[in-house]
């Protein structure tokens, strides 16, 4: 079975590669082809995936490509994990939104939309050449923001796309953990958006075991989200909220402590992976030493604002593992082999959440088999998620017409509608901002 990664030289790829080791079954991925428009960072990839697959027995073969074509023709699986603009403008859609005191996270608020506004008209370019070259392959998107760009691909792919998250596996994986659940046999009822979703319930042999855990207040803080949270606000929503959602509840404090740091977190990874990098170019480094060294950085650094604006520490050492190739992987076994099986994934909506309509991109638990992964019917959300999560919609349709219209108009009404954006002159500020240092968006007129 052949897989397609695009954006093949990105630095989380050996964790696809690595998830792949392990499998020995049926079926299983044996060659595996990277895609990326640089040809230094797709050297330094392969060159870690050599030696992850040095001592294994039949590792799947990696050959890598600039031609998108030629690596989309005869693909089962494509995996888009591409970042349009790269960290630079990672970095650059953090500072522009800072600058005007509002969020510039990647996947939330203003940096998400100038993300998305640049992504858009990429991702639609290859769900096209998709459904033309390799009309049989599936499409998962790792791609941020995961939701919205699903969505747009969707258009032209149908349910042949899918979009995957580890945030929504980590958050169930822990809950289950304090619980004393086994989280593989747990059912985690999870509703939302890509990163804005709530958990409302755990269920173990059919009990519902999340009620429980909020009633004791040292169970509750006792994990990530307690801590992020406060246990307070988590009983009085009832729910606990996927952690991107602190940007939303604690907007204030951590727009804050983002404008306080020396570096945003796009800036620090840029001049980390930056140095990767470079060390590849020695052709006597070792490339599985530098990356693991580099990727556990990257981990223990993850969100640090937000546990630092809520007092919340460290992050646990087994929050440090990533999750999101594993995924990946059952997801693509469950239809490769129709190995049935129930995974949170980002999927055309098919009436499951009632207050959105059919082809909205939702998350929400699904049944996967050799036909794609099958949304599971949700009870409403309550009127505050449900006001939150029609509203960020709302932005999402106004930024894939923008993309699809070029319009600088509809652009700036996409930052202006979205809650954590709190002026339409700052959304006309936004929009001149991020199309001064993004080529990508010079489309809009």
């Amino acid at each position: 079975m052949k897989l397609t990664i695009l954006g093949g030289g990105g630095f989380r790829v050996p964790l696809v590669y690595g998830a792949l080791l392990t499998d020995r079954g049926e079926g299983r991925v044996t060659e595996v082809v990277l895609h990326d428009l640089d040809d230094s960072r797709l050297y330094a990839v392969a060159r870690v995936l050599a030696e992850q697959a040095a001592t294994v027995p039949d590792a799947p073969k990696v050959t890598a490509t600039t031609d998108l074509d030629e690596a989309l023709r005869g693909a089962d699986f494509i995996f888009s994990a591409i970042r349009v603009g790269g960290l630079e403008g990672r970095a650059n859609d953090e500072r522009v939104a800072l600058a005007e005191g509002v969020l510039g996270q990647e996947t939330v608020g203003a940096g998400g939309i100038a993300y998305g506004l640049r992504t858009v008209p990429v991702a639609v370019d290859i769900a096209q050449r998709v459904a033309r070259l390799a009309p049989d392959a599936w499409v998962i998107n790792f791609t941020n923001p995961a939701g919205l760009v699903t969505e747009a691909m969707s258009r032209h792919l149908g349910d042949r796309v899918i979009g995957i998250c580890d945030s929504p596996v980590g958050l169930g994986r822990r809950i289950a953990k304090v619980l004393g659940a086994n989280p593989r046999e747990a059912f985690i009822d999870y509703v939302g958006l890509n990163h804005l979703g709530w958990v409302r319930g755990l269920r173990v042999a059919g009990r519902d075991e999340l009620p429980r855990l909020l009633a004791d207040p040292d169970l509750l803080g006792s994990f990530e989200e307690g801590k992020l949270f406060g246990t307070e606000w988590l009983q009085s929503l009832g729910a606990i909220p996927n952690e991107y959602l602190h940007y939303y509840y604690f907007n204030r404090e951590t727009v804050r402590a983002y404008r306080e740091v020396e570096r945003t977190r796009g800036a620090f990874l840029r001049d980390q992976q930056a140095q990767f990098y470079d060390e590849m170019k020695r052709p006597d480094a070792s490339a599985l030493t530098a990356w693991d060294r580099t990727r556990a950085e990257r981990e223990a650094t993850y969100m640090s604002e937000n546990r630092e604006t809520a007092g919340a520490g460290e992050r646990d050492a087994d929050d440090l593992s990533g999750g999101y190739e594993k995924v990946a992987l059952a997801l693509m076994r469950a239809i490769a082999r129709d190995e049935r099986t129930t995974l949170i994934l980002n999927v055309r909506n098919q009436g499951a959440l009632s207050v959105l309509d059919a082809d909205a991109v939702i998350e929400v638990p699904c049944l996967v088999d050799a036909n794609g992964a099958h949304p599971v019917a949700v009870d409403p959300l309550p009127d505050h998620a449900t006001g939150l999560v029609c509203a960020v919609k709302g932005v999402e349709r106004e930024v894939l017409a923008a993309a699809e219209n070029g319009s600088r108009t509809t652009a700036v009404k996409a930052f202006a509608l979205h809650p954590l954006v709190d002026s339409v002159n700052v959304a006309r500020r936004l929009v001149e901002g991020y199309t001064e240092v993004h080529p990508g968006l010079a489309y809009l007129k």
